[in-house]
C-alpha cells in the first residue's frame, strides 16, 4: 500500500529529522488517508465470522447495529472494535455522502467533516456503539446523511 503522506509525516535528512504534524502530511494525500482509515481489520473480521459483509454501504450499517455484541465479554478488543466501528461509519460517510471528507485533528483524532462544516467525531460514536449499542451506527448515519 503507497500512502505518501507516511512518507512526508517522517521526512528527514540524515540522522536529523524535521517533525511534520501528522494532520499537516494527511491534508496532503486524502487518498491515501481514507484508505488507511477504510481497513477496520478487526470489525471486518468480527462482522465476517457472524457472516456480514462490510461492502461499505448504509445497509451494512444496519447490518452491524444487528449482531450479537460478544466483544463487550472481551476488555482487550473493546476499545479496538470500538475504534474500527467509529472509522468504518466514517468510511460509509465519506463514500456515500456528497462532501463528506476526513479531516485529522492536530491531537491526531480522525473525524469526518461534512460539507456543511460540522465536524462528526466518529471514533467516539464507535466507542459508545461497542459498549453500549446505542446511539446505533445505522442511526448516527441517517442522521448526518439527512442534513
Amino acid at each position: 500500500m503507497n500512502m505518501s503522506f507516511l512518507d512526508k509525516w517522517r521526512k528527514g535528512s540524515g540522522a536529523r529529522r524535521t517533525a511534520v504534524p501528522l494532520a499537516d502530511a494527511v491534508r496532503e494525500d486524502s487518498g491515501a488517508i481514507a484508505e488507511l482509515l477504510s481497513e477496520c481489520e478487526l470489525l471486518r473480521a468480527e462482522a465476517g465470522h457472524a457472516g456480514v459483509e462490510l461492502d461499505d454501504s448504509a445497509a451494512s450499517l444496519e447490518a452491524l447495529d444487528q449482531l450479537q455484541p460478544v466483544w463487550r465479554d472481551d476488555p482487550e478488543a473493546l476499545p479496538w472494535l470500538g475504534n474500527d466501528a467509529g472509522l468504518y461509519l466514517g468510511t460509509v460517510l465519506v463514500r456515500t455522502v456528497p462532501g463528506a471528507r476526513w479531516r485529522v485533528w492536530p491531537d491526531g483524532q480522525p473525524v469526518v467533516c461534512l460539507a456543511s462544516g460540522r465536524e462528526i467525531d466518529v471514533v467516539a460514536a464507535g466507542h459508545e456503539w461497542a459498549d453500549d449499542g446505542a446511539p446505533e451506527l445505522s442511526q448516527i448515519y441517517a442522521e448526518v446523511a439527512e442534513n
